[in-house]
C-alpha cells in the first residue's frame, strides 16, 4: 500500500509494527513482524531517513512511529510534486518530439508495427496512455478479443476518459451486445452504428491513429501507427463525419428502462436494437429468436405500439422515453477540434 511513497513490503510491515505498538526496540520488531534483525535494521534505517519513526528519549535504539496522518502526508506531497515535475517535464519532451517530427522524413510519420503479439501490445499501450478521448471504429477481424479489452475501456472509463465507438453491423453479428457492448455504453461510452464501416481505426487524443496496413484483411499481422501529420487530420475528419451519420446504439430499453413506458421490457430491448438500424436477421439473432419469431414479435410490437410502420414505431419509442431523441444524439458532440498535435 505504501509502495508509493518509496515503501517496500519489509518497510511498511516494520512501521505498521511501531504504528500498533509503544516504542519497540530492534529485537521487539524483529519478534513481532518475524523478520530477521538486519532487515529490521535496513527498514528502520529507511524509515528514519524519510521522517516515519523517532528514536526515543528512553535509548538509541528504541523507535516510535511519527503521527501517520503528519508523516504521510508530507511523504505524499512530495511524492505529488515529483509527479508535477515529471508531467511537466514530459510534456517538454513531446513538444520537442513535435518539433522535431516537423522536419522528419515524412515516412517518419507513420510506423508499421508487425506481429500479432506487438500489435496488441500496442494497441493497449496507445489505449492506456490516452487522456482526453478514445474514438474507434469497431470492424472485423480482432487481434485481441473485444471482450479482453472490456477491462481497458471499463478502467479508463472510470478515469474520465470519454469513449466514442461506431461498430460495424457484420462485426455486430458475431457478438452478444447485451454482454459485451451494453455494459460499456452504461458505464459512459458513446457507441453508434454504421450501415457499413468504411475502415477499422482507433484515434487516441487526436494525436495517434492506428489502422490495418492491408485493407479488408482476413487477419491483422501488421497496422499503422499514424503520428500528427496531415493524414491523421483526414482520419480524424472521417470519423467525425461517420459520427454524424450513425444511428445510435442505447442501452436495453434506452433512458427510461426501468420507467413505466407500457411496453414489456423484451419489446423495448427490441426498440433498442431497431432505431440503432441494425438488419433485421442480426436484430433477431441478438434476441435468441428465428427470424419467422421475429418477424411475429415486430408484428406484434407495432400492434401495442398503435402504428402501422416501423418510422412511426421510431417516432414512438422516442416519444415514450424508450430511446433519447435526435436532439440529445445531437448534444454527445464531440470535443472541440483541436490540432492533432496539441
Amino acid at each position: 500500500m505504501l509502495e508509493i511513497v518509496g515503501l517496500d513490503a519489509t518497510a511498511e510491515a516494520v512501521y505498521e509494527a511501531l504504528v500498533d505498538n509503544p516504542p519497540l526496540t530492534v529485537e521487539e520488531v524483529s519478534g513481532t513482524t518475524t523478520l530477521d534483525r538486519t532487515r529490521v535494521h535496513d527498514a528502520l534505517n529507511t524509515l528514519e531517513a524519510n521522517g516515519l519513526i523517532m528514536r526515543t528519549e528512553g535509548g538509541s535504539q528504541v523507535f516510535a512511529a511519527t503521527p501517520p496522518d503528519v508523516a504521510l502526508e508530507v511523504l505524499l506531497l512530495e511524492q505529488q510534486e515529483r509527479i508535477k515535475r515529471t508531467r511537466l517535464f514530459m510534456e517538454q519532451l513531446a513538444a520537442r518530439y513535435r518539433r522535431a517530427a516537423a522536419g522528419r522524413n515524412p515516412a517518419d510519420l507513420i510506423e508499421v508495427i508487425s506481429g500479432r503479439h506487438a500489435v496488441a501490445q500496442r494497441v493497449e499501450q496507445i489505449l492506456r496512455s490516452t487522456s482526453t478521448e478514445v474514438r474507434f471504429i469497431d470492424k472485423q477481424p480482432y487481434v485481441i478479443a473485444p471482450e479482453m479489452l472490456a477491462p481497458v475501456e471499463a478502467e479508463m472509463l472510470r478515469r474520465g476518459v470519454p469513449y466514442r465507438g461506431l461498430y460495424d453491423p457484420v462485426g455486430l453479428s458475431t457478438r452478444d451486445i447485451q454482454t459485451e457492448i451494453e455494459p460499456a455504453i452504461a458505464q459512459g461510452e458513446q457507441a453508434r452504428v454504421l450501415a457499413e464501416a468504411p475502415i477499422k481505426l482507433i484515434l487516441a487524443d487526436r494525436r495517434l491513429a492506428l489502422l490495418p496496413l492491408r485493407s479488408d484483411p482476413h487477419a491483422i499481422e501488421s497496422v499503422l501507427v499514424v503520428h500528427p501529420s496531415a493524414l491523421l487530420e483526414a482520419l480524424d475528419a472521417l470519423f467525425e463525419t461517420l459520427w454524424r451519420t450513425a444511428l445510435p446504439l442505447p442501452p436495453v430499453g434506452g433512458r427510461a428502462a426501468d420507467e413505466d413506458h407500457g411496453l414489456p421490457q423484451e419489446d423495448a430491448r427490441l426498440v433498442a436494437l431497431l432505431t440503432a438500424g441494425l438488419p433485421d436477421r442480426i436484430i433477431a439473432r441478438q434476441l435468441g429468436l428465428s427470424y419467422r419469431t421475429f418477424q411475429r414479435r415486430i408484428g406484434g410490437l407495432l400492434e401495442r405500439l398503435g402504428v402501422r410502420t416501423r418510422f412511426q414505431a421510431g417516432l414512438q419509442a422516442s416519444f415514450r422515453g424508450l430511446v433519447p431523441p435526435p436532439d440529445e444524439h445531437d448534444d454527445q458532440k464531440p470535443m472541440p477540434h483541436d490540432s492533432p498535435g496539441q
